[in-house]
Protein backbone atom coordinates (compact mmCIF):
# COMPACT_ATOMS: atom_id res chain seq x y z
CA UNK A 1 0.00 0.00 0.00
CA UNK A 2 1.31 3.40 -1.01
CA UNK A 3 2.37 6.02 1.50
CA UNK A 4 -0.52 8.27 0.97
CA UNK A 5 -3.07 5.67 1.70
CA UNK A 6 -1.12 5.05 4.82
CA UNK A 7 -1.28 8.59 5.92
CA UNK A 8 -4.80 8.92 5.34
CA UNK A 9 -6.07 5.63 7.69
CA UNK A 10 -3.78 6.72 10.20
CA UNK A 11 -5.88 8.40 13.17
CA UNK A 12 -9.10 7.63 11.49
CA UNK A 13 -11.91 6.55 14.13
CA UNK A 14 -15.52 5.59 12.44
CA UNK A 15 -18.12 7.09 15.04
CA UNK A 16 -20.72 4.66 16.64
CA UNK A 17 -21.39 1.84 19.27
CA UNK A 18 -18.15 0.16 21.14
CA UNK A 19 -15.20 0.43 19.20
CA UNK A 20 -15.45 1.45 15.46
CA UNK A 21 -13.63 -0.50 12.80
CA UNK A 22 -12.89 0.08 8.89
CA UNK A 23 -13.45 -3.38 7.84
CA UNK A 24 -15.24 -6.84 10.11
CA UNK A 25 -14.65 -10.30 9.03
CA UNK A 26 -17.14 -12.54 9.82
CA UNK A 27 -15.68 -15.98 10.17
CA UNK A 28 -11.89 -17.34 10.83
CA UNK A 29 -11.94 -20.19 8.83
CA UNK A 30 -8.89 -20.05 5.80
CA UNK A 31 -10.86 -17.09 4.12
CA UNK A 32 -11.21 -15.34 7.24
CA UNK A 33 -7.89 -15.85 8.14
CA UNK A 34 -6.10 -14.75 4.96
CA UNK A 35 -8.33 -11.44 4.42
CA UNK A 36 -7.23 -10.64 8.22
CA UNK A 37 -3.88 -10.46 7.64
CA UNK A 38 -4.04 -8.71 3.99
CA UNK A 39 -6.50 -5.94 5.60
CA UNK A 40 -3.36 -5.78 8.40
CA UNK A 41 -1.14 -4.90 5.92
CA UNK A 42 -3.35 -2.24 4.39
CA UNK A 43 -3.45 -0.55 7.72
CA UNK A 44 -6.76 -0.76 8.28
CA UNK A 45 -8.45 -1.48 11.58
CA UNK A 46 -10.06 -4.88 11.82
CA UNK A 47 -11.20 -7.85 13.61
CA UNK A 48 -12.86 -11.32 12.93
CA UNK A 49 -15.79 -12.61 14.21
CA UNK A 50 -15.55 -16.53 15.04
CA UNK A 51 -18.76 -18.31 17.00
CA UNK A 52 -15.85 -20.95 17.05
CA UNK A 53 -12.92 -21.34 20.14
CA UNK A 54 -9.94 -21.33 17.31
CA UNK A 55 -9.43 -20.75 13.57
CA UNK A 56 -10.13 -24.08 11.01
CA UNK A 57 -13.60 -23.23 9.80
CA UNK A 58 -14.70 -25.83 8.25
CA UNK A 59 -11.94 -28.27 9.65
CA UNK A 60 -12.66 -27.25 13.18
CA UNK A 61 -15.99 -28.67 13.24
CA UNK A 62 -15.24 -31.27 11.10
CA UNK A 63 -13.42 -33.79 13.25
CA UNK A 64 -15.23 -37.04 12.12
CA UNK A 65 -13.41 -40.12 11.97
CA UNK A 66 -12.15 -40.34 8.22
CA UNK A 67 -12.65 -36.68 7.82
CA UNK A 68 -9.68 -35.82 4.94
CA UNK A 69 -9.54 -33.32 1.98
CA UNK A 70 -10.16 -34.41 -1.23
CA UNK A 71 -7.30 -31.74 -3.12
CA UNK A 72 -3.83 -33.24 -2.70
CA UNK A 73 -2.39 -31.06 -0.02
CA UNK A 74 0.73 -29.67 -1.51
CA UNK A 75 -2.68 -28.04 -3.52
CA UNK A 76 -4.51 -27.46 -0.71
CA UNK A 77 -2.78 -24.97 0.73
CA UNK A 78 -2.18 -21.12 0.95
CA UNK A 79 0.43 -19.83 -1.50
CA UNK A 80 0.44 -16.19 -0.85
CA UNK A 81 3.45 -16.83 1.17
CA UNK A 82 6.40 -18.71 -0.48
CA UNK A 83 8.09 -19.31 2.91
CA UNK A 84 5.09 -20.76 4.39
CA UNK A 85 5.11 -22.94 1.14
CA UNK A 86 8.52 -24.53 1.63
CA UNK A 87 8.59 -24.88 5.39
CA UNK A 88 5.40 -26.58 6.02
CA UNK A 89 5.56 -30.30 5.94
CA UNK A 90 2.34 -32.26 4.85
CA UNK A 91 2.75 -36.01 5.59
CA UNK A 92 -0.03 -37.66 3.52
CA UNK A 93 -0.79 -37.42 0.07
CA UNK A 94 -4.46 -36.12 1.08
CA UNK A 95 -4.27 -34.76 4.47
CA UNK A 96 -6.47 -35.12 6.87
CA UNK A 97 -8.83 -33.00 9.38
CA UNK A 98 -6.14 -32.78 11.95
CA UNK A 99 -3.26 -32.61 10.45
CA UNK A 100 -5.18 -29.62 8.32
CA UNK A 101 -6.30 -27.81 11.70
CA UNK A 102 -2.67 -27.84 12.80
CA UNK A 103 -1.42 -26.39 9.29
CA UNK A 104 -4.09 -23.79 9.85
CA UNK A 105 -3.49 -23.29 13.87
CA UNK A 106 0.53 -22.68 12.35
CA UNK A 107 -0.83 -19.89 10.57
CA UNK A 108 -2.53 -18.32 12.47
CA UNK A 109 0.63 -18.34 15.26
CA UNK A 110 3.13 -17.31 12.63
CA UNK A 111 1.21 -14.18 11.15
CA UNK A 112 -0.23 -13.27 14.63
CA UNK A 113 -3.80 -13.00 14.14
CA UNK A 114 -5.48 -14.51 16.80
CA UNK A 115 -5.20 -11.26 18.53
CA UNK A 116 -7.79 -9.74 16.83
CA UNK A 117 -10.20 -12.27 15.98
CA UNK A 118 -13.13 -12.51 18.72
CA UNK A 119 -13.70 -16.15 19.73
CA UNK A 120 -16.64 -17.80 20.65
CA UNK A 121 -18.33 -14.88 19.36
CA UNK A 122 -21.30 -15.06 16.40
CA UNK A 123 -23.14 -12.78 14.79
CA UNK A 124 -26.86 -12.47 15.15
CA UNK A 125 -27.35 -9.28 12.91
CA UNK A 126 -26.22 -7.07 10.20
CA UNK A 127 -27.45 -4.02 9.28
CA UNK A 128 -26.57 -1.24 7.09
CA UNK A 129 -27.42 2.16 8.24
CA UNK A 130 -27.67 4.45 5.24
CA UNK A 131 -27.04 7.91 6.51
CA UNK A 132 -23.66 7.05 8.14
CA UNK A 133 -22.57 4.63 5.33
CA UNK A 134 -21.74 2.10 8.50
CA UNK A 135 -22.35 -1.38 8.96
CA UNK A 136 -23.83 -2.27 12.50
CA UNK A 137 -23.04 -5.80 13.99
CA UNK A 138 -24.70 -6.90 16.62
CA UNK A 139 -23.27 -10.26 18.43
CA UNK A 140 -24.28 -12.95 20.65
CA UNK A 141 -22.32 -11.65 23.46
CA UNK A 142 -24.21 -8.59 23.37
CA UNK A 143 -21.32 -6.40 21.59
CA UNK A 144 -22.19 -3.94 18.92
CA UNK A 145 -19.77 -3.30 15.89
CA UNK A 146 -19.88 -0.40 13.64
CA UNK A 147 -17.53 -0.88 10.68
CA UNK A 148 -17.22 0.52 7.06
CA UNK A 149 -17.18 -2.70 5.34
CA UNK A 150 -18.27 -6.38 6.32
CA UNK A 151 -16.50 -9.16 4.97
CA UNK A 152 -18.51 -12.27 5.02
CA UNK A 153 -15.76 -15.16 5.20
CA UNK A 154 -18.53 -17.66 6.60
CA UNK A 155 -17.39 -20.31 4.36
CA UNK A 156 -19.61 -22.52 1.71
CA UNK A 157 -20.10 -25.60 3.79
CA UNK A 158 -20.64 -24.11 7.60
CA UNK A 159 -24.05 -24.40 8.07
CA UNK A 160 -24.89 -28.56 9.20
CA UNK A 161 -27.96 -29.67 8.86
CA UNK A 162 -30.05 -32.34 10.49
CA UNK A 163 -33.43 -33.05 9.52
CA UNK A 164 -36.84 -32.63 11.41
CA UNK A 165 -37.44 -36.16 11.45
CA UNK A 166 -40.52 -37.31 13.89
CA UNK A 167 -39.54 -38.70 17.10
CA UNK A 168 -35.68 -37.51 17.37
CA UNK A 169 -35.80 -35.47 20.58
CA UNK A 170 -37.29 -39.01 22.19
CA UNK A 171 -33.89 -40.40 20.92
CA UNK A 172 -32.48 -42.25 24.34
CA UNK A 173 -29.28 -43.02 22.77
CA UNK A 174 -26.71 -40.21 21.68
CA UNK A 175 -27.00 -38.51 18.32
CA UNK A 176 -23.85 -36.98 16.38
CA UNK A 177 -23.47 -34.34 13.60
CA UNK A 178 -20.25 -35.42 10.89
CA UNK A 179 -20.17 -30.97 10.92
CA UNK A 180 -19.86 -30.78 14.67
CA UNK A 181 -18.32 -33.62 15.89
CA UNK A 182 -17.21 -33.50 19.34
CA UNK A 183 -14.22 -32.54 20.19
CA UNK A 184 -12.80 -35.04 22.31
CA UNK A 185 -13.97 -38.14 20.01
CA UNK A 186 -16.42 -40.68 20.53
CA UNK A 187 -16.28 -44.17 21.16
CA UNK A 188 -18.58 -46.42 19.51
CA UNK A 189 -16.95 -49.83 20.19
CA UNK A 190 -20.01 -52.19 21.43
CA UNK A 191 -22.39 -49.99 20.39
CA UNK A 192 -25.13 -50.59 17.66
CA UNK A 193 -24.72 -47.62 14.88
CA UNK A 194 -26.81 -46.29 12.44
CA UNK A 195 -25.56 -43.48 10.19
CA UNK A 196 -28.01 -41.30 8.32
CA UNK A 197 -26.46 -40.24 4.60
CA UNK A 198 -23.90 -41.43 2.16
CA UNK A 199 -22.62 -37.87 0.87
CA UNK A 200 -18.95 -36.87 1.05
CA UNK A 201 -18.57 -37.05 5.06
CA UNK A 202 -20.97 -40.33 5.08
CA UNK A 203 -18.44 -42.12 2.97
CA UNK A 204 -14.96 -41.36 4.87
CA UNK A 205 -17.06 -41.74 8.14
CA UNK A 206 -18.76 -45.02 7.60
CA UNK A 207 -15.16 -47.75 6.96
CA UNK A 208 -14.10 -46.08 10.18
CA UNK A 209 -17.25 -46.53 11.86
CA UNK A 210 -17.65 -50.01 10.99
CA UNK A 211 -14.08 -51.02 12.04
CA UNK A 212 -15.53 -50.01 15.71
CA UNK A 213 -18.91 -50.82 16.25
CA UNK A 214 -20.33 -53.56 16.98
CA UNK A 215 -23.29 -53.31 14.11
CA UNK A 216 -23.38 -50.50 11.50
CA UNK A 217 -26.52 -49.89 9.62
CA UNK A 218 -26.21 -47.21 7.17
CA UNK A 219 -29.42 -45.45 5.81
CA UNK A 220 -29.50 -44.22 2.22
CA UNK A 221 -31.65 -42.63 -0.11
CA UNK A 222 -29.07 -41.66 -2.73
CA UNK A 223 -26.24 -43.41 -3.53
CA UNK A 224 -23.12 -41.22 -4.68
CA UNK A 225 -20.40 -42.04 -6.99
CA UNK A 226 -17.02 -42.60 -5.47
CA UNK A 227 -13.43 -42.60 -6.27
CA UNK A 228 -10.42 -44.30 -4.57
CA UNK A 229 -8.16 -41.65 -2.87
CA UNK A 230 -5.17 -44.26 -2.71
CA UNK A 231 -3.85 -41.94 0.23
CA UNK A 232 -0.02 -42.72 0.82
CA UNK A 233 2.43 -40.77 3.27
CA UNK A 234 3.96 -38.33 1.27
CA UNK A 235 7.21 -39.26 -1.30
CA UNK A 236 9.83 -36.92 -0.04
CA UNK A 237 10.87 -36.73 -4.41
CA UNK A 238 7.27 -35.76 -4.95
CA UNK A 239 7.31 -32.83 -2.09
CA UNK A 240 10.45 -31.85 -3.36
CA UNK A 241 10.03 -31.30 -7.31
CA UNK A 242 6.47 -29.41 -6.14
CA UNK A 243 8.28 -27.38 -3.81
CA UNK A 244 11.05 -26.65 -6.09
CA UNK A 245 8.37 -25.04 -8.82
CA UNK A 246 5.71 -23.75 -6.43
CA UNK A 247 5.42 -20.23 -8.53
CA UNK A 248 5.34 -21.95 -12.21
CA UNK A 249 2.49 -24.63 -10.74
CA UNK A 250 0.94 -22.22 -8.64
CA UNK A 251 0.24 -19.64 -11.34
CA UNK A 252 -0.66 -22.46 -14.14
CA UNK A 253 -3.14 -23.77 -11.65
CA UNK A 254 -4.72 -20.17 -10.96
CA UNK A 255 -4.88 -19.19 -14.64
CA UNK A 256 -5.06 -22.40 -16.98
CA UNK A 257 -7.40 -24.19 -15.16
CA UNK A 258 -11.00 -25.05 -14.53
CA UNK A 259 -11.03 -26.24 -10.71
CA UNK A 260 -7.34 -24.30 -9.41
CA UNK A 261 -6.39 -27.54 -9.25
CA UNK A 262 -3.32 -29.35 -11.41
CA UNK A 263 -4.76 -32.77 -12.97
CA UNK A 264 -3.55 -34.59 -15.94
CA UNK A 265 -6.25 -33.39 -18.43
CA UNK A 266 -6.85 -34.84 -21.25
CA UNK A 267 -7.56 -33.35 -24.79
CA UNK A 268 -9.71 -36.74 -25.93
CA UNK A 269 -13.45 -37.16 -25.77
CA UNK A 270 -14.84 -40.12 -24.28
CA UNK A 271 -17.27 -40.23 -27.35
CA UNK A 272 -15.17 -40.34 -29.77
CA UNK A 273 -12.29 -42.63 -28.05
CA UNK A 274 -12.48 -46.57 -28.81
CA UNK A 275 -14.21 -48.56 -26.26
CA UNK A 276 -10.68 -50.28 -25.39
CA UNK A 277 -8.57 -46.91 -25.25
CA UNK A 278 -11.59 -45.94 -23.16
CA UNK A 279 -11.39 -48.65 -20.33
CA UNK A 280 -7.35 -48.42 -20.81
CA UNK A 281 -7.47 -45.07 -19.79
CA UNK A 282 -10.10 -45.30 -16.99
CA UNK A 283 -7.97 -48.21 -15.39
CA UNK A 284 -5.05 -46.20 -15.30
CA UNK A 285 -7.05 -43.32 -13.51
CA UNK A 286 -8.77 -45.75 -10.81
CA UNK A 287 -5.75 -46.95 -10.04
CA UNK A 288 -3.65 -43.28 -9.46
CA UNK A 289 -6.56 -42.18 -7.45
CA UNK A 290 -8.27 -39.21 -6.51
CA UNK A 291 -10.38 -36.90 -8.45
CA UNK A 292 -8.25 -37.29 -11.54
CA UNK A 293 -10.54 -39.53 -12.79
CA UNK A 294 -12.78 -37.22 -13.71
CA UNK A 295 -10.27 -35.56 -15.72
CA UNK A 296 -9.98 -38.90 -18.49
CA UNK A 297 -11.58 -37.33 -21.09
CA UNK A 298 -12.70 -33.67 -21.82
CA UNK A 299 -16.34 -34.20 -22.66
CA UNK A 300 -17.30 -36.07 -19.36
CA UNK A 301 -19.05 -32.90 -17.88
CA UNK A 302 -20.64 -31.70 -21.08
CA UNK A 303 -21.62 -34.69 -23.13
CA UNK A 304 -23.77 -37.46 -21.52
CA UNK A 305 -22.82 -40.44 -23.81
CA UNK A 306 -19.10 -40.04 -22.65
CA UNK A 307 -20.17 -39.91 -19.15
CA UNK A 308 -22.19 -42.74 -19.25
CA UNK A 309 -19.11 -44.67 -20.03
CA UNK A 310 -17.30 -42.84 -17.20
CA UNK A 311 -20.10 -44.00 -15.16
CA UNK A 312 -20.29 -47.75 -16.56
CA UNK A 313 -16.98 -47.78 -15.64
CA UNK A 314 -17.30 -47.22 -11.70
CA UNK A 315 -20.80 -49.22 -11.46
CA UNK A 316 -18.71 -52.19 -12.28
CA UNK A 317 -15.84 -51.30 -10.30
CA UNK A 318 -18.76 -51.38 -7.54
CA UNK A 319 -20.11 -54.73 -8.34
CA UNK A 320 -16.73 -56.26 -8.69
CA UNK A 321 -15.95 -54.87 -4.79
CA UNK A 322 -19.45 -55.68 -2.83
CA UNK A 323 -19.89 -59.14 -2.95
CA UNK A 324 -23.66 -59.58 -2.49
CA UNK A 325 -25.20 -58.47 -5.74
CA UNK A 326 -28.06 -56.90 -4.21
CA UNK A 327 -25.85 -54.61 -2.27
CA UNK A 328 -23.76 -53.75 -4.94
CA UNK A 329 -27.22 -52.38 -6.61
CA UNK A 330 -28.19 -50.52 -4.51
CA UNK A 331 -24.82 -49.04 -4.26
CA UNK A 332 -23.95 -48.03 -7.83
CA UNK A 333 -25.93 -44.81 -8.90
CA UNK A 334 -28.27 -44.61 -11.68
CA UNK A 335 -30.20 -41.32 -11.52
CA UNK A 336 -27.41 -38.72 -12.38
CA UNK A 337 -24.40 -38.44 -14.17
CA UNK A 338 -20.89 -38.52 -12.50
CA UNK A 339 -19.18 -36.02 -11.52
CA UNK A 340 -22.62 -33.83 -11.18
CA UNK A 341 -23.08 -34.38 -7.51
CA UNK A 342 -19.81 -33.67 -5.28
CA UNK A 343 -17.69 -36.78 -6.21
CA UNK A 344 -16.61 -38.47 -3.00
CA UNK A 345 -13.33 -39.52 -2.57
CA UNK A 346 -12.73 -43.03 -0.28
CA UNK A 347 -10.44 -45.31 1.32
CA UNK A 348 -12.04 -48.54 1.11
CA UNK A 349 -16.30 -47.54 0.99
CA UNK A 350 -17.12 -50.05 -1.55
CA UNK A 351 -15.61 -53.04 0.62
CA UNK A 352 -16.96 -52.08 3.84
CA UNK A 353 -20.08 -53.40 2.90
CA UNK A 354 -18.76 -56.90 2.55
CA UNK A 355 -18.28 -57.10 6.57
CA UNK A 356 -20.59 -59.10 8.87
CA UNK A 357 -21.59 -56.24 10.99
CA UNK A 358 -22.61 -54.02 8.03
CA UNK A 359 -26.11 -53.88 6.89
CA UNK A 360 -27.83 -51.23 4.47
CA UNK A 361 -31.03 -49.82 4.48
CA UNK A 362 -32.71 -48.70 0.84
CA UNK A 363 -34.91 -45.52 2.27
CA UNK A 364 -35.86 -44.99 -1.59
CA UNK A 365 -37.71 -48.95 -0.99
CA UNK A 366 -38.76 -47.88 3.04
CA UNK A 367 -38.55 -44.54 3.61
CA UNK A 368 -37.91 -43.27 7.45
CA UNK A 369 -41.37 -43.17 9.49
CA UNK A 370 -39.91 -41.63 12.86
CA UNK A 371 -37.03 -42.31 14.85
CA UNK A 372 -37.96 -43.76 18.30
CA UNK A 373 -36.66 -44.16 22.10
CA UNK A 374 -35.04 -46.96 21.30
CA UNK A 375 -33.89 -46.90 17.31
CA UNK A 376 -35.04 -45.97 13.75
CA UNK A 377 -38.27 -47.53 12.13
CA UNK A 378 -38.32 -47.03 8.33
CA UNK A 379 -42.12 -48.47 6.23
CA UNK A 380 -40.98 -52.13 7.25
CA UNK A 381 -38.56 -52.46 9.75
CA UNK A 382 -37.52 -50.92 13.19
CA UNK A 383 -33.49 -51.22 13.38
CA UNK A 384 -32.47 -50.88 17.92
CA UNK A 385 -29.32 -48.25 17.53
CA UNK A 386 -28.08 -47.07 20.85
CA UNK A 387 -26.20 -44.14 18.76
CA UNK A 388 -27.83 -41.93 15.51
CA UNK A 389 -24.89 -40.33 13.07
CA UNK A 390 -26.18 -38.05 10.75
CA UNK A 391 -23.87 -37.63 7.61
CA UNK A 392 -26.56 -35.23 6.32
CA UNK A 393 -24.35 -32.53 4.44
CA UNK A 394 -25.19 -28.67 5.25
CA UNK A 395 -27.76 -25.76 4.37
CA UNK A 396 -24.66 -25.07 1.80
CA UNK A 397 -23.49 -21.24 0.43
CA UNK A 398 -26.36 -19.53 1.41
CA UNK A 399 -27.06 -21.10 5.09
CA UNK A 400 -24.98 -19.22 6.90
CA UNK A 401 -25.45 -15.77 5.27
CA UNK A 402 -29.29 -16.05 5.04
CA UNK A 403 -29.04 -17.26 9.45
CA UNK A 404 -27.47 -14.16 10.64
CA UNK A 405 -30.30 -11.42 9.40
CA UNK A 406 -28.68 -9.44 6.75
CA UNK A 407 -30.40 -6.12 6.14
CA UNK A 408 -29.28 -3.64 3.78
CA UNK A 409 -30.89 -0.69 2.06
CA UNK A 410 -34.52 0.46 3.06
CA UNK A 411 -34.01 -2.25 5.65
CA UNK A 412 -34.54 -5.06 3.36
CA UNK A 413 -33.35 -8.38 4.35
CA UNK A 414 -30.93 -10.45 2.19
CA UNK A 415 -33.75 -13.44 2.75
CA UNK A 416 -35.98 -11.46 0.88
CA UNK A 417 -33.86 -10.47 -2.00
CA UNK A 418 -33.18 -14.25 -2.10
CA UNK A 419 -36.56 -15.80 -1.72
CA UNK A 420 -36.21 -17.14 -5.39
CA UNK A 421 -32.48 -18.28 -4.84
CA UNK A 422 -29.10 -16.30 -4.25
CA UNK A 423 -28.23 -13.49 -6.27
CA UNK A 424 -25.01 -11.32 -6.87
CA UNK A 425 -22.41 -9.93 -8.56
CA UNK A 426 -19.43 -12.07 -9.29
CA UNK A 427 -20.41 -14.01 -6.26
CA UNK A 428 -18.57 -10.85 -4.10
CA UNK A 429 -20.87 -8.57 -3.66
CA UNK A 430 -25.03 -7.63 -3.51
CA UNK A 431 -26.84 -5.12 -5.14
CA UNK A 432 -28.84 -3.17 -2.24
CA UNK A 433 -26.43 -4.36 0.30
CA UNK A 434 -23.08 -1.53 -0.30
CA UNK A 435 -19.77 -2.12 0.95
CA UNK A 436 -20.52 -6.01 2.09
CA UNK A 437 -18.29 -8.25 -0.17
CA UNK A 438 -18.76 -12.34 0.46
CA UNK A 439 -15.53 -14.46 0.02
CA UNK A 440 -16.31 -17.86 -2.48
CA UNK A 441 -20.41 -16.51 -2.33
CA UNK A 442 -23.20 -17.93 -5.02
CA UNK A 443 -22.37 -17.06 -8.25
CA UNK A 444 -18.37 -17.80 -8.15
CA UNK A 445 -16.61 -21.23 -8.76
CA UNK A 446 -15.55 -21.74 -4.94
CA UNK A 447 -17.21 -25.45 -4.53
CA UNK A 448 -16.22 -26.33 -7.91
CA UNK A 449 -12.79 -25.14 -6.96
CA UNK A 450 -9.64 -25.28 -4.71
CA UNK A 451 -11.34 -23.55 -1.92
CA UNK A 452 -8.17 -22.13 -0.84
CA UNK A 453 -7.52 -20.88 -4.50
CA UNK A 454 -11.00 -19.37 -4.34
CA UNK A 455 -10.38 -17.71 -0.94
CA UNK A 456 -6.71 -16.38 -2.20
CA UNK A 457 -8.22 -15.11 -5.67
CA UNK A 458 -11.34 -13.46 -3.74
CA UNK A 459 -9.29 -11.60 -0.82
CA UNK A 460 -6.91 -10.05 -3.06
CA UNK A 461 -9.58 -9.06 -5.24
CA UNK A 462 -11.48 -6.83 -2.23
CA UNK A 463 -8.23 -5.67 -0.81
CA UNK A 464 -6.97 -3.95 -4.31
CA UNK A 465 -10.90 -2.80 -4.25
CA UNK A 466 -10.54 -1.51 -0.76
CA UNK A 467 -7.11 0.23 -1.58
CA UNK A 468 -8.45 1.78 -5.02
CA UNK A 469 -11.59 3.41 -2.26
CA UNK A 470 -9.24 4.79 -0.52
CA UNK A 471 -7.04 6.55 -2.65
CA UNK A 472 -9.94 7.87 -4.67
CA UNK A 473 -11.41 8.99 -1.04
CA UNK A 474 -14.91 6.63 -2.21
CA UNK A 475 -16.21 5.11 0.60
CA UNK A 476 -19.21 3.52 -0.72
CA UNK A 477 -19.29 0.55 -3.68
CA UNK A 478 -22.40 -1.57 -4.30
CA UNK A 479 -23.49 -3.90 -6.98
CA UNK A 480 -25.24 -2.32 -9.96
CA UNK A 481 -28.44 -4.33 -10.61
CA UNK A 482 -28.40 -4.57 -13.86
CA UNK A 483 -25.24 -5.91 -13.49
CA UNK A 484 -25.92 -8.37 -11.20
CA UNK A 485 -29.02 -9.67 -12.78
CA UNK A 486 -26.36 -10.30 -16.15
CA UNK A 487 -24.32 -12.40 -13.62
CA UNK A 488 -26.88 -14.56 -12.71
CA UNK A 489 -28.02 -15.34 -16.06
CA UNK A 490 -24.39 -15.95 -17.64
CA UNK A 491 -23.97 -18.54 -14.13
CA UNK A 492 -27.15 -19.94 -15.16
CA UNK A 493 -26.60 -20.21 -19.15
CA UNK A 494 -23.13 -21.41 -18.29
CA UNK A 495 -24.59 -24.61 -15.87
CA UNK A 496 -26.73 -25.09 -18.31
CA UNK A 497 -23.63 -26.14 -20.71
CA UNK A 498 -22.76 -29.22 -18.16
CA UNK A 499 -24.13 -31.82 -16.61
CA UNK A 500 -24.70 -30.49 -13.49
CA UNK A 501 -28.18 -29.55 -12.96
CA UNK A 502 -29.49 -32.96 -14.18
CA UNK A 503 -28.67 -34.10 -10.53
CA UNK A 504 -30.42 -33.29 -7.56
CA UNK A 505 -27.18 -31.89 -5.47
CA UNK A 506 -26.49 -29.42 -2.56
CA UNK A 507 -24.89 -27.85 -5.84
CA UNK A 508 -28.48 -27.07 -6.41
CA UNK A 509 -29.83 -26.81 -2.82
CA UNK A 510 -31.71 -29.99 -3.30
CA UNK A 511 -30.71 -31.29 0.03
CA UNK A 512 -32.98 -28.61 1.53
CA UNK A 513 -36.43 -28.87 1.77
CA UNK A 514 -38.27 -25.49 0.66
CA UNK A 515 -34.57 -24.36 -0.64
CA UNK A 516 -35.28 -22.80 -4.52
CA UNK A 517 -33.70 -25.22 -7.11
CA UNK A 518 -31.03 -22.89 -8.55
CA UNK A 519 -27.39 -23.99 -9.35
CA UNK A 520 -25.11 -21.75 -7.15
CA UNK A 521 -21.58 -21.88 -7.79
CA UNK A 522 -19.80 -21.22 -10.93
CA UNK A 523 -19.04 -23.52 -13.60
CA UNK A 524 -16.88 -21.47 -16.31
CA UNK A 525 -13.99 -22.18 -14.10
CA UNK A 526 -11.20 -20.03 -11.97
CA UNK A 527 -9.13 -19.11 -15.26
CA UNK A 528 -12.27 -17.29 -16.59
CA UNK A 529 -13.47 -16.20 -13.78
CA UNK A 530 -10.35 -14.79 -12.38
CA UNK A 531 -9.78 -12.53 -15.37
CA UNK A 532 -13.96 -11.35 -15.69
CA UNK A 533 -13.15 -9.93 -12.15
CA UNK A 534 -9.77 -8.04 -13.16
CA UNK A 535 -11.51 -7.05 -15.96
CA UNK A 536 -14.22 -5.46 -13.76
CA UNK A 537 -11.82 -3.98 -11.53
CA UNK A 538 -9.45 -2.54 -14.60
CA UNK A 539 -12.64 -0.56 -15.99
CA UNK A 540 -13.02 1.39 -12.92
CA UNK A 541 -15.12 -1.92 -11.25
CA UNK A 542 -17.37 -1.88 -13.93
CA UNK A 543 -20.57 -3.17 -12.87
CA UNK A 544 -20.70 -1.28 -9.00
CA UNK A 545 -22.09 2.18 -8.28
CA UNK A 546 -18.97 4.14 -6.66
CA UNK A 547 -20.22 6.97 -4.53
CA UNK A 548 -18.27 9.51 -2.04
CA UNK A 549 -18.39 9.91 1.74
CA UNK A 550 -21.46 12.58 2.34
CA UNK A 551 -20.15 15.24 4.06
CA UNK A 552 -22.84 14.96 7.43
CA UNK A 553 -21.79 11.38 7.36
CA UNK A 554 -18.99 10.69 10.31
CA UNK A 555 -16.16 9.66 9.67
Amino acid sequence: MSNSVTKCLEGVQIAGPTPGFDVVIVGAGFAGMYMLHRARLLGLRVCAIEKATDVGGVWYWNRYPGARCDVESLQYSYSFSEELQQEWHWSERFAAQPEILTYASHVADRFDLRRDIRFSTGVTEAHYDEAAALWQLQTDQGESLTTRFCIMATGCLSNARTPPLPGLDDFTGKTYHTGEWPHEGVDFSGQRVGVIGTGSSGLQAIPMLAAQAKELVVFQRTPNFSLPARNAPMDEAYEKAWKAQYPQKRQKAREETLSGVLYDRSSLKAHESSAEDRQNEYERRWAGGGINFMHSFNDLMQNMSSNETAADFVRAKIRATVHKPEVADLLAPKDHPIGSKRICVDSNYYATYNRENVTLVDLRAAPIVSITPTGLQTADQHYQLDSLVFATGYDAMTGALLKMNITGRHGKSLADCWQEGPRTYLGLAIAGFPNMFTITGPGSPSVLSNMIFAIEQHVDWIVDCLSHLRVQNITSIEADAQAQDAWVEHVNHVADQTLFPLANSWYMGANVPGKPRVFMPYAGGVGPYRQKCDDVAAKGYEGFHLQALPAHAPL
